[in-house]
């Protein structure tokens, strides 16, 4: 029986050195298994088991809300985001993620800086005059219930630094151009002015319901 020394040129290796190269290529093969789902229903082989391991969620600050959200706008996105590496292709290196991005925008009137100067009110307290700041926007707030990627496709070379990434494929980026693009669909969708339109609703019922005939409220 010939062994590797005794071949020319060939070196010879302990044998156990040849079984930790093996236990090597065996956990090497399984990782890529378990992560590319080479072989259907192998995944489950070993099971999965999670535990909430979290602590109590902590108190960091409290603030005071001076405002009014008179108006909620539901949005929802679909992000098609694609990267390319330059002179590979796409097989080699490059991502593209389809996200489905779906959250909600908030309009408020802030009264926190109002004063006697912004309400004016008739001796017989009958009529009412209130001057209060433009509605705004707040940020977009995306739902994670019912934001979710619908495809992602990878590169071999992505793929491969997943297996070594401690957030392999995040979506952080997409979830970031979601945000963006609700933010954009919100400026242009009227919620504003309904936003206006029901804080001089509601102010009007509350002074009315005071003995107040005549509200007037105006923004500016």
């Amino acid at each position: 029986m010939e062994t590797s020394s005794a071949r020319p040129g060939g070196s010879w290796r302990p044998w156990w050195q040849r079984i930790a190269v093996g236990l090597a290529v065996l956990a090497v093969l399984f990782v890529l298994v378990e992560r590319f789902s080479l072989l259907p229903g192998f995944g489950g082989l070993f099971g999965e088991d999670t535990r909430d391991r979290s602590g109590p969620a902590l108190l960091k600050s409290i603030q005071d809300m001076d405002r009014y959200e008179a108006a909620v706008g539901n949005f929802q996105v679909v992000v098609d985001l694609e990267k390319d590496a330059a002179f590979l292709p796409d097989a080699i290196r490059g991502t593209r993620t389809l996200y489905v991005g779906a959250g909600t925008v908030g309009s408020y009137v802030d009264m926190g800086a109002l004063d006697e100067r912004n309400v004016t009110v008739n001796e017989d307290r009958t009529k009412a005059s209130i001057r209060l700041p433009h509605a705004v926007l707040g940020a977009a707030a995306l739902d994670p219930n019912r934001s979710y990627a619908v495809s992602k496709q990878r590169g071999l070379l992505d793929r491969l630094g997943d297996l070594f990434s401690d957030n392999p494929a995040g979506e952080q980026a997409v979830q970031k151009l979601a945000a963006q693009h609700i933010d954009e669909a919100a400026r242009e969708s009227g919620l504003v002015e309904r936003a206006e339109k029901n804080t001089t609703s509601m102010l009007q019922g509350l002074l009315r319901s005071l003995g107040f005939h005549e509200v007037a409220v105006s923004y500016g």
